[in-house]
């Protein structure tokens, strides 16, 4: 019940009376009663109410929802009667149900609003047949009142209470208003034509306090008024349009608060109905215009659709065309169709658009009082548009004007008022606009006060806060672009952060959100070299390029932006696919970005920087002259329109002319290099952060030219402007090692030149201190140890010095390929670094260091194995002290290890941004759990007893764990000499032994030649894929025979033996083995570089008619990667679990896209055969007797595996290297995700599984190296093809050599697997002469490991 006592409209001393109403009338039926049936319900009939007779007053019921009915109009109550009757009748006239209704037992007088009552409805047979639920609406007013008034009269009263509100503001008269106008509805009959009038007055009321409250209840109630009032409006209701409007204006309300979409369409169609009907001459047309207009607007930002916005726009300039030019609401009128014409020209990017925003906006300026309460919203729009102006043409002009509008504004606005926080926050945007342009420190740092004001104004709730933050962290950004201050960049980034967070997903100001939390993060990666900062600034820009449509004026700066992230990534990384991003992306920006647009000259420069960048990385000449083209066109556009940022593009153009002056000498090129770079630095302000590139630009082009002429005045020039760029580069910058660097080479320059020592020193000195740096880009501080290190050798080659900047620039080589990169970026940066441990070897063992040659060596190979073999460490010692610590590092290893395992990053110009943005994703998991690695590593390193936990072993480590009963010899090549280490257990050091024969040229010759031979005999593929393990030697008979016999297989394996190993067994004192030696021969365990390790020096001998002189007659040879993968073997060796111990086989004799191999099906059989007549534990599947995945499985349950199939090796991608089975591949990645815990031996009896590749020849890139990474603690491969009769032939003798020594019911020992396969060939030999043909059939059979 609802009570409304008013009597302020009467005088006092009136009598009273009062008024009751049953509304809100809802019956509803008794299952039980009608047993789950729905009745016939048709009318109400009540008795015993004012004006009716004996018959009594009919009320339709209609129905509301399933079994349950309702009736739209009030039952008065009579205020002389306590108790009216009510009988329910069926749609046959039928009396089915009966209620006496007791005014004093419902206790009328005394329910508040809202409480619904409840009464039974009883049948004939008095049992409850129905529930009626109803409010009860009780008025007191003064004297008698004919009740039919009563609706009228509560209009009044509500109206004079929403009038007194409009003056009071006090949100109390508002309820009250609202209150009584709720009472007047529920009393008025449905038929009463100021029903909707009545409805829209509610409904406009509740929306009024909603914007006081943002309660939804409130806007969902004036929706629903509001719909009722429209219904419910007869057809020519005159008020039709005044109540289509309002609807309109509730449903966009409510659009804001819930999100629903369907409420601006309805909205929409509201209004345009509302404007249809409205006439010419109605004076409240052009407010209706304008808030279609508006509701047009609404849906343009939330959908993006251009027609939306010609749509408000036509609609607010028919309302200024309709307004009188005097008229109060002209000034607002104007300044919305400013707000939809810059909407348009944001979207669009047509001048004409803006420049008329700013008239009609400038007119309302012009027209509107002093005082006036929309005069701060008129003079905040207009700056807007003047900021945008300014943004797109560069006119200061307008952003000065800007600024005056807007001090204007907060002159004219008091605190509190709801549009402050916006007119603070475009002041803020104001000032950073002008500090962009005069540089003046006093601007920026305005905007950053009057950002972090509009922080504290800003409600945590409201919709505005995201731009709030936006703008506050522009402001810092900007700061810390002039002033390198670390403290702005992380305010910048936490800043910009914030509003992405509370950016809605689907909010049209996500990509700018993202597009500027990205462009901070790229300038934190340009500070301070994490690379985190840059992959998670690729992922915010490629989501903003996602969301940003095609045609949208803001597209060329995101994609500028992305493109700019990619170079500055590839920039650190060397890593191809990157510059191609990035040229890509700067290449479409440069291009849709409109003539005279003040950002053209920075865009068609960025691109240039991108085409050198590549250039400088692939060499093609037509990327340097586009770069030089287009910096050259960037350079006069900015000329013309006096740009702020000419020095910027001046040095930018002298920059590619000096890259092409590298490629092609024409002194002119650096000549105009120089005059471009010195004009940028004459016109940059001091204290500008340019300047500093500038200088070391400068000074790479004046040394550069100087190494040309000698022309002391150059370099004395390059070294001034150097040594101030490095005074000006704060610590910690990530320039800092490049700029010494720099600085270092002009130092030498002049010394050369003038053979003054202090610059010698100088230079070195420099050197040293870029090695040095803990922050910055590896390769530029590698770059400053390879040049401390050469000119320390060169010219004081017995400084103590040289053996600390050798271990730097060793440490640094290793940087060069984290974890946090891609396998095959890994494999990329390799490249670059793989010459480095063979040559910091070498000159160690030029001064006699033998045990840092073997450290070098060690810490510099195989660096992508031993990443994973670190992953894999045995963690004993560690879970011991910090279980917890422990279990952390092998969980992120095992992350880390399946990401080593996972397909690396590959896309093409066909491939999907989102496709892209999934990758980089991936990327940015991988950097992350390498920092985490690396983290965790430096707390286990806190450790007392764990200061060199995954550190590179001293030489003293690897000599305390060599295997026992043989030697380890290592050789070392390089370009200036050649030597072996032999290292034996029970040694204190390792033993050198000089190779003074042996040459690099010769090296890579005798492998020239051996591939020619493998070539003509038809055993070595160009396209690994077709690979056939069944062929045998065939004659090329379209080339001619080698004159020579050196160039022959027995050739290159006599030079070999004279120049590499019968040196080694010399020293070694080995005496040759014959069928009277006892025990077992020695091992010896092979460990090559560069194009030694392409090479069987296993094989080693003099092989003529007569007979042989060997390897085989000294000694059992097997090879290892690196030492360090063997003493790991013996420093942790554990036993094998029982339970897998076993050998399983398979065969894949026919697979598609490959030669048949029907040999595979006998070989396995044999080995099958005997394994079971030793009663061993044995598995055996043939062809699709097993899947690719069933024999990864299988691998995990059996510790040995025989692989007899094709296999195809990828240098490209090691770990894609492949066994081919017919259901597809099993890959080496797929292998080791396995984590093969257990695996003992695997024999690959393939073809080309210990290849290796020749660019990688450090790397051990080849499938029988896989498999030691993979666990097995041994691998029988072959080097190239092999022959059917042959691999079963070797098969067999391998395993009946193991098996021969094991007990029956055992399995074989593995460790005697290298003397299997000595003995296996021997055999083979001893059926064969010392032909080519026959050479080439025994030799490629090699063993690796333990």
């Amino acid at each position: 019940m609802i009570n409304l006592h008013s009597v302020s409209q009467f005088g006092r001393g009136a009598q009273l009376s009062s008024y009751f109403f049953v509304t809100d009338i809802v019956l509803k039926p008794l299952d039980a009663f009608f047993q789950g049936k729905s009745p016939s319900v048709k009318e109400f009939v009540v008795f015993g109410i004012r004006g009716v007779g004996p018959e009594g007053q009919r009320y339709t019921l209609t129905s509301a929802s399933f079994n349950k009915w309702t009736t739209p109009d009030p039952i008065e109550y009579p205020s002389s009667k306590n108790r009216i009757d009510i009988i329910v009748r069926c749609d046959k006239g039928n009396d089915i149900g009966f209620l006496h209704l007791d005014r004093t037992e419902e206790g009328f007088g005394e329910s508040a609003e809202g409480i619904v009552h409840t009464s039974n409805v009883k049948a004939v047979d008095g049992r409850t047949c129905f529930t009626l639920s109803y409010e009860v609406v009780s008025l007191t007013l003064a004297g008698t009142v004919d009740p039919d008034k009563l609706p009228r009269i509560l209009r009044t009263n509500s109206i004079h209470l929403a009038k007194q509100f409009q003056r009071t503001r006090r949100v109390f008269d508002l309820t009250e208003a609202i209150s009584v106008q709720r009472n007047g509805v529920k009393i008025t009959s449905e038929g009463n034509a100021d029903l909707p009038e009545y409805l829209d007055n509610l409904g406009s009321w509740l929306r009024y306090l909603y914007g006081f409250t943002h309660d939804l209840r409130h806007i969902e109630e004036s929706v629903a008024a509001q719909r009722r009032s429209v219904r419910l409006a007869p057809v020519g209701y005159e008020e039709l349009p005044i109540l289509l409007d309002n609807l309109g204006e509730s449903l966009w309300c409510r659009m804001r608060h819930t999100g629903n979409f369907e409420d601006i369409l309805e909205a929409i169609s509201a209004q345009k109905e509302a404007v249809r009907l409205s006439s010419m001459s109605d004076e409240l047309l052009p407010e209706r215009l304008g808030h279609l207009g508006e509701s047009y607007q609404r849906r343009f930002d939330r959908t993006g659709n251009p027609f939306d916005l010609d749509e408000a726009i036509s609609a607010r300039d028919r309302a200024v065309q309709l307004t009188p030019d005097r008229h109060e609401d002209m000034p607002m009128t104007l300044c919305e169709l400013g707000n939809s014409l810059r909407s348009r020209f944001e979207r669009k990017g047509d001048l004409d658009d803006i420049a008329r925003a700013v008239s009609v906006q400038k007119m309302a300026s012009d027209l509107i009082e002093d005082g006036r309460l929309n005069q701060p919203v008129i003079l905040n729009n207009l700056a807007i548009s003047l900021q945008r102006r300014f943004e797109r043409t560069g006119d200061i002009q307008d952003v000065v004007e800007a600024i005056s509008y807007l001090q204007r504004a907060l002159k004219s606005i008091k605190e509190g008022h709801p549009s402050l926080t916006a007119i603070l926050v475009n002041l803020a945007v104001a000032y950073r606009s002008r500090f962009r342009r005069t540089g003046n420190l006093d601007d920026i740092a305005e905007a950053i006060s009057v950002g972090q004001r509009v922080i504290r104004l800003t409600p945590e709730d409201d919709e505005n806060l995201p731009l709030v933050y936006h703008n506050l962290g522009s402001s810092f950004l900007l700061r810390f672009q002039t002033t390198n201050e670390l403290h702005d960049i992380n305010k910048a980034i936490t800043s910009l952060e914030q509003a992405l967070r509370l950016t809605p997903e689907d909010s049209p100001s996500r990509p700018t959100m993202l597009t500027s939390f990205g462009g901070a993060l790229q300038n934190r990666f340009e500070r301070t070299g994490d690379v985190a900062d840059i992959a998670e600034a690729i992922s915010a820009q490629q989501n903003a390029a996602l969301l940003t449509p095609s045609d949208h004026p803001s597209l060329p700066l995101v994609l500028n932006n992305l493109g700019s992230s990619f170079q500055r990534r590839f920039e650190r990384t060397n890593d191809l696919p990157d510059i191609n991003e990035a040229i890509t992306s700067l290449r479409r920006a440069m291009q849709i970005t409109p003539s005279g647009h003040p950002h053209l000259p920075g865009r068609l420069s960025n691109f240039g920087s991108a085409l050198q960048r590549r250039f400088e990385r692939t060499g093609a000449m037509e990327d340097i002259n586009e770069a030089v083209s287009v910096r050259r066109r960037a350079v006069q556009l900015a000329s013309e329109a006096d740009h702020t940022e000419l020095s910027t593009f001046l040095n930018h153009l002298g920059n590619s002319l000096q890259c092409l002056f590298d490629r092609t000498g024409n002194i002119g090129d650096v000549d105009e290099a120089i005059e471009f770079k010195q004009r940028s630095v004459d016109i940059t302000p001091v204290g500008h952060p340019s300047l500093l590139i500038h200088l070391i630009n400068l000074g790479i082009s004046l040394s550069s030219r100087f190494e040309t002429t000698k022309a002391l005045d150059d370099v004395e020039r390059a070294i001034s402007a150097q040594k101030r760029a490095v005074q000006l580069t704060p610590e910690g910058h990530p320039a800092l090692p490049s700029r010494l660097g720099h600085l270092g080479n002009s130092l030498y320059s002049r010394y050369l030149l003038t053979e003054n020592s202090e610059d010698l020193d100088a230079s070195i000195s420099k050197y040293k201190a870029s090695a040095q740096c803990t922050f910055g880009s590896p390769r530029d501080r590698l770059e400053g140890a390879k040049r401390w290190v050469l000119r320390l050798h060169r010219h004081y080659p017995q400084s103590p010095e040289l053996f600390d900047a050798g271990d730097a620039a060793m440490a640094l080589a290793t940087r060069m390929v984290d974890l946090d990169q891609s396998l095959q970026r890994r494999y990329t940066q390799i490249r670059e670094v793989s010459a480095m441990a063979p040559e910091s070897a070498a000159f160690a063992l030029s001064v006699g260091r033998a045990d840092k040659a073997l450290e070098w060596l060690e810490q510099g190979r195989c660096l992508v194995w031993s990443q994973l073999n670190h992953l894999r460490t045995p963690l004993d010692d560690l879970r011991a002290r910090d279980a917890s610590l422990a279990q952390r590092i092998a969980d992120v290893s095992k992350q880390l290890e399946q990401g080593v395992a996972a397909s690396t990053r590959a896309f093409g110009q066909g491939t999907s941004l989102p496709d892209r943005i999934l990758v980089e994703d991936g990327m940015r998991e991988r950097l992350k759990l390498a920092k985490e690695w690396e983290d965790l590593l430096r707390t286990v390193r806190d450790i007392p007893g764990f200061k060199a936990f995954l550190k590179p072993s001293p030489c003293s480590d690897i000599l305390s764990n060599l295997p026992e009963g043989g030697t380890v010899v290592v050789i070392n090549i390089d370009g200036v000499r050649a030597d072996a280490l032999a290292l034996m257990a029970g040694l204190d050091e390792p033993l050198h032994i000089p190779l003074p024969n042996l040459t690099l040229e010769k090296a890579f010759m005798y492998r020239s030649r051996l591939t020619a031979q493998l070539q003509l005999q038809g055993m070595r593929e160009r396209e690994l894929e077709t690979l056939d393990r069944s062929m045998r030697p065939v004659p090329n008979r379209n080339r001619k025979r080698s004159r020579l016999d050196e160039e022959s297989v027995r050739g290159v394996l006599y030079n070999l033996w004279v120049e590499v190993v019968k040196p080694i067994l010399d020293m070694l004192a080995l005496p040759k083995r014959d069928s009277s030696s006892k025990g077992m021969p020695p091992r010896i365990w092979w460990c090559p570089t560069g194009p030694l390790s392409l090479l069987p020096i296993h094989a080693a001998g003099i092989y003529d008619e007569q007979g042989s002189h060997c390897v085989m007659d000294y000694a059992v040879s097997s090879y290892t990667p690196t030492v360090t993968s063997l003493t790991d073997r013996v420093k942790n060796h554990r036993r094998i679990n029982q339970g897998v111990v076993g050998l399983f086989l398979t065969s894949q004799p026919k697979v598609p896209g490959a030669a048949e191999i029907t040999g595979t099906s006998r070989e396995v059989e044999a080995a099958y055969s005997r394994a079971r007549q030793n009663r061993a534990r044995a598995l055996k599947l043939v062809g699709d007797d097993v899947t690719v995945e069933e024999c990864l499985d299988h691998l995990k349950a059996y510790s040995n595996v025989h692989l007899a199939c094709h296999a195809s090796q990828n240098v490209a991608e090691p770990l894609e290297s492949r066994f081919l089975f017919h259901d597809g591949s099993m890959t080496l990645g797929m292998i080791i995700q396995r984590n093969l815990k257990n695996a003992d031996l695997a024999f690959l009896s393939a073809c080309q599984t210990s290849t290796g590749d020749e660019q990688l020849s450090n790397e051990s890139v080849h499938l029988a190296a896989g498999m030691l990474a993979a666990g097995y603690r041994r691998v029988v491969a072959t080097m190239w093809s092999i022959g059917d009769q042959h691999a079963t032939d070797v098969s067999s003798d391998f395993y009946e050599y193991l098996w021969r020594r094991a007990d029956v019911g055992d399995q074989f020992d593995g460790s005697l697997s290298a003397y299997a396969l000595h003995e296996a060939i021997q055999k083979l030999r001893n059926r064969l002469d010392n032909s080519e043909s026959s050479l080439l059939a025994w030799v490629p059979f090699v063993h690796f490991g333990y």
